[in-house]
């Protein structure tokens, strides 16, 4: 074994071993653990080396980069041959005796300029990127009219609430449909599989945050720690590269926008050396990517290098952090391994930031009275969770208190630029007039905004002086007022005089200002702001609030385009798209869906920037629909406060959606619907969905004293709510005042027990319009159900029944079948994991069999057994409504299989089918599927199950859009490949779920995963495919992989972490391995 002990090379020169990595790595790959054995590395240490990094080559790079840290001068050529040779890579060996041979000795790097002992290229390179950092990023000047307000981020950085917005970060084995959101106390945390649920490192990170949220700040401060190694970050990647999107052009490559950014200009660091450095340390390459909004549009295109380097055709095992506005298309080019959202600040952060603020100005004593003031100010309250906003406000707060009266966005940045004004007035011995602004003042900042505008629908930031001054505007004032700052560009590649703005949002507030003035000299809005479409109104929704926050009739006008495209985009949205569905939703109807919502933020964050009638007149004519799915601090609940205060008959919403997020005090739940529905409401549908603690009935009684003035409240949902049978019973007795309620959700309160249920049931008389009623999981008994299901023969109209997770079992069971019959509504019927046997399954079936518009049943998590699955498949063409069926877990084998194959040719328009965990065998997984590829009961009588011919008749099945057959221990790799072959005739399929048995993973076969890769470009819809415990060969495994990769619309490809095939590519986006 190799012990570390070092030799000279040629010339008495030591070899500078570094040179050669790349090659070994390339070289050795799948083989580094054998190499790590006789460098003299534990086990502990090959173990941790794997866990961080997520292939084979990035692991002996990592392996080659420890090694020479630990030795120092003793790591040498020498020594890594011998440990080459004593793990059998004589190949490698030979190879890198070539190379020595082509070199005879390394060539000495100078290190400044006046040369110094030789080092590598990358540590010269690294070693200047850190000084460049220090130099350019450790100090900054937030305030441009102010050059002695010099700050570090040290100084004014307070630790941003970032939270997880995409689905994809998940603990549990599946990931749910409702976002989990997490705290994160550092993007540290993200390397934490216990965090994200994912089992490699993440590759991509997208962090979003709205205009002024610190994503730049952020970003500076993560390039100076990584830099620094005092993150995560920083420990795992040698070299840290900080890239701002506003200075890149058309064309440049990654290597050309590094030599441009992040380093100073030297001789001996060049584009051509920075190429060779990324190529070489690929795997420990850390792009910091900051502002994908401020992209120029030319270098999003298809082939640019930005665009490459996110979907990976560019250095795929490097690490990229970036950072964007919302939606501003970041996803068409990558799919985030981990997608945060900077969500601001906390009411903690708000007041250390005022303590650092006023310290660094040596006036502390001003914290105490802006803490209180902002308190007792609601509107100044919500907009101040906002970072560029809390500092203008403390800015003014520091200058002259009475200007931070305002509570909305344009009136901060309208007295910031009254108080800059003033200052610049009184240092030039000018006066002030008592209304406006000089008139020279005046014309120069609306000549701004003009270019600000023309600037924003470029998407730059930047005003080159050249173009400045063809305009003849006076641009040496507005330097002098410090809206704007002169500075050279810190580009190499693109040397020019610019005018910067201080912040992206001064832009577009001074640019809202322009086409507000404009707009009062009759000139079009659409000409002006190119509005032609949704995207366009997203792009430019800053600019938007701006203008209608600074003039009236330019917030009628806004109004007025947005209900043109309202109209004009979601005329096939409807309310009920809206509410929860119980079968899949169309993709395109989804995605109108979260654009509408996008719409109605905006429109409600317009109306919290002006407050009047016409606006409101506005929205109502913009949407038919309004909706609120944010905290009850945010501008968007304040909108919505004012829009519900003035709300009379004549202007009533079809609905109104009003969700509070978890975590929201009930308290003040309570009080924020206090403020707003403060006059009754006759005919206005409400659909309300809450959060927080109601286990007081003094909570539930102020409650239902609010929901007096919405008679017609529609849906009530106070799921999670820890409701206890006395809190219940203030609400029981408000049911008198809601008589047109449809929905009542009470899942997951489990204080109620079969008392609570006694509660409910004298009320339910007095909500006969009831449709959906949800009793999950609130701790009912057989009794419970008993004492209930008399009082239910009030609810004809019944669709939906939710009584899933309740110790109902058999008895409870036999006294809801004797109501049931009365449902004939009856639509979607929950009865998972209730208690039922094969007895309970004889005495419900009887009166199932009425249930004829039943389109989804779930009898999931109950033992009924192949005779229990007998009973209910012998009355299935009675319910030939049926899309979703789910019988999971249910102790069904071959024997049930084969009495459900029987009806199945019933259930024409079934959509989502689950027999997961169950005890079926290779006949019936096959036998099943068999069946289900046939489009119709007519194909069925022509070609029954078992007819060979089924495997390639040319039929298909355009309805079935889910099918879950994971965790059958019966299942073996023979059928699964028998149904690889079958599968391209479901050709609907969205999700295909055939994951193996935990215990006895199924394998699959190189032919049956090639059947599978084949099948996967004829399933044209699918979007999840689950292999968990299902193990493949490497060739297989690669093959399905890249399939998975190519195909348009698959974003997840779930696989079992422990049975990945030693060497194998794991970087593909759509893969998540998991424990």
């Amino acid at each position: 074994m190799a012990d570390g002990q070092g030799a000279v090379g040629r010339s008495g020169e030591t070899a500078d071993v570094h040179n050669y990595f790349y090659y070994i790595k390339e070289k050795v790959s799948s083989d580094w653990k054998d190499l790590a054995f006789h460098l003299g590395f534990d086990q502990p240490d090959i173990d941790n080396i794997e866990g961080r990094n997520r292939d084979d080559k990035s692991r002996c790079m990592d392996l080659l980069e420890e090694w020479l840290k630990r030795n120092g001068e003793r790591a040498t050529i020498e020594v890594l041959m011998e440990a080459l040779s004593e793990a059998n890579l004589q190949s490698v060996v030979d190879g890198l005796r070539r190379k020595l041979q082509e070199v005879p000795f390394p060539v000495p790097i100078p290190v400044g300029a006046a040369g110094t002992e030789s080092s590598s290229l990358t540590d010269v390179f690294q070693k200047s990127v850190k000084k460049y950092y220090e130099l350019k990023l450790s100090h900054f000047k937030p305030l441009i009219w102010n050059d002695n307000f010099t700050l570090t981020l040290n100084d004014i950085f307070t630790q941003l609430e970032l939270v997880p917005t995409s689905e994809r970060q998940f603990k549990t084995s599946e990931p749910t449909r409702k976002e989990q959101r997490k705290e994160l106390k550092s993007l540290d945390d993200l390397f934490n599989p216990d965090v994200t649920g994912l089992s490699t490192a993440p590759r991509c990170i997208l962090i979003e945050g709205e205009a002024g949220g610190g994503k730049t700040t952020f970003l500076s401060k993560e390039a100076l720690d990584a830099v620094s190694q005092k993150t995560e970050l920083g420990k795992r990647h040698i070299t840290v590269l900080f890239i701002r999107l506003r200075e890149v052009r058309e064309g440049e490559t990654i290597a050309e926008m590094v030599w441009d950014q992040c380093v100073p200009e030297r001789k001996d660091v060049t584009i051509e050396s920075i190429e060779t450095i990324l190529e070489q340390n690929e795997s420990h390459v850390l792009f910091l990517v900051d502002g994908y909004d401020e992209l120029r549009p030319e270098a999003r295109a298809a082939g640019q290098a930005i665009p490459k380097l996110l979907s990976g055709k560019l250095y795929p095992n490097s690490t990229i952090v970036i950072t964007s506005r919302p939606s501003a298309g970041v996803q068409q080019h990558t799919r985030p391994d981990c997608h945060v959202h900077i969500m601001g600040f906390s009411e903690v952060h708000v007041e250390k930031y005022m303590q650092q603020y006023f310290t660094v100005v040596k006036k502390q004593e001003l914290t105490s009275n802006l803490v209180v003031h902002v308190k007792d100010n609601e509107l100044l309250n919500s907009l101040i969770q906002t970072p560029i906003f809390l500092m203008l406000v403390c800015l003014l707060w520091e200058e002259d208190q009475e200007m931070v009266s305002t509570g909305t966005m344009t009136g901060l940045y309208d007295n910031l630029l009254t108080c800059l004004v003033r200052k610049h007035c009184k240092r030039e011995g000018v006066d002030m007039p008592t209304e406006g602004l000089p008139t020279e003042v005046a014309e120069s900042l609306l000549q701004l905004g003009k270019l600000a505008l023309e600037a924003l629908l470029r998407n730059e930031t930047l005003l080159d002086l050249t173009e400045v001054e063809k305009e003849e505007i006076n641009w040496e004032l507005l330097l002098k007022l410090g809206v704007v700052s002169l500075e050279v560009s810190s580009s190499k590649l693109h040397p020019r005089k610019q005018l910067n703005f201080s912040h992206k949002t001064m832009q577009e507030f001074l640019a809202g200002r322009y086409v507000a003035h404009a707009l009062l000299n009759q000139q079009d809005i659409v000409e002006l702001l190119q509005l032609t479409s949704i995207t366009n109104v997203f792009e430019l929704s800053n600019l938007l609030q701006f203008m209608c926050g600074c003039d009236s009739r330019a917030a009628q006008a806004v109004m007025e385009e947005l209900s043109k495209i309202s109209r004009r985009e979601f005329a096939h949205v409807r309310p009920e798209h809206f509410e929860s569905s119980d079968v899949p939703k169309n993709r395109e109807m989804q995605k109108s869906c979260k654009t509408y919502e996008r719409l109605a933020n905006l429109c409600l964050t317009i109306l919290s920037e002006r407050q009047e009638p016409e606006v409101l007149q506005g929205i109502s004519q913009a949407l038919p629909i309004v909706m609120l799915d944010s905290s009850i601090n945010s501008r968007e609940a304040t909108g919505l406060k004012y829009y519900i205060q003035n709300l009379h008959s004549a202007n009533l919403p079809d609905r109104l959606i009003l969700k509070v997020p978890k975590g929201t005090d009930s308290r003040d739940t309570v009080q924020y619907l206090q403020q707003c529905f403060t006059t009754p409401l006759p005919g206005l549908r409400l659909d309300l969905e809450l959060s927080g603690q109601f286990d007081s009935p003094d909570d539930t009684a102020r409650l239902v004293s609010v929901l007096k003035n919405v008679p017609g409240l529609r849906a009530l949902d106070l799921s999670l709510t820890r409701l206890t049978p006395s809190s219940l019973q203030p609400l029981v007795q408000g049911f008198s005042h809601m008589s047109l309620l449809e929905e009542l959700g009470l899942y997951y309160n489990q204080d109620l027990g079969d008392a609570g249920m006694e509660v409910l049931q004298v009320g339910l008389s007095n909500v006969p319009h009831l449709v959906v009623l949800c009793l999950g999981d609130v701790n009912m008994t057989a009794v419970g159900m008993s004492s209930l299901a008399p009082y239910m023969r009030h609810l004809v109209g019944l669709r939906e029944l939710d009584i899933s997770k309740n110790k109902i079992g058999d008895t409870g069971l036999e006294s809801l079948t004797t109501i049931l019959p009365i449902f004939t509504a009856m639509q979607v019927f929950f009865l998972r994991g209730i208690g039922i046997s094969p007895t309970g399954m004889r005495t419900l079936v009887p009166a199932l069999c009425q249930l004829t518009r039943l389109i989804k049943l779930d009898i999931s998590l109950n033992a009924i057994g192949d005779p229990g699955l007998e009973c209910l498949a012998a009355i299935l063409h009675h319910l030939t409504a049926m899309k979703v069926l789910d019988l999971s877990e249910t102790g069904i084998s071959d024997r049930g299989i084969s009495a459900l194959i029987k009806a199945l040719p019933h259930l024409v328009q079934l959509q989502v089918l689950n027999v997961s965990y169950n005890n079926i065998g290779d006949s019936g997984i096959v036998s099943l599927v068999q069946t289900l590829c046939q489009p119709s009961g007519l194909d069925m009588e022509q070609n029954p199950s078992g007819d060979k011919s089924l495997t390639t008749a040319p039929h298909c099945n355009t309805t079935l859009q889910e099918l879950h057959i994971r965790g059958n221990s019966g299942v073996t790799g023979a059928g699964l490949e028998r149904i690889t072959q079958l599968i391209s005739a479901l050709t609907a399929l969205t999700r295909l779920d055939m994951s193996g048995d935990r215990d006895t993973p199924a394998h699959l076969s190189d032919s049956a995963a090639m059947a599978l890769a084949e099948a996967l470009p004829r399933l044209p819809a699918l979007e999840r495919l689950d292999l968990w415990y299902i193990s493949m060969e490497p060739a297989g495994f690669q093959a399905v992989v890249q399939a998975a990769e190519e195909h348009p619309t698959l974003e997840w490809l779930i696989y079992s972490k422990r049975l990945v095939p030693e060497g194998a590519d794991t970087t593909a986006s759509c893969l998540y391995l998991l424990g």
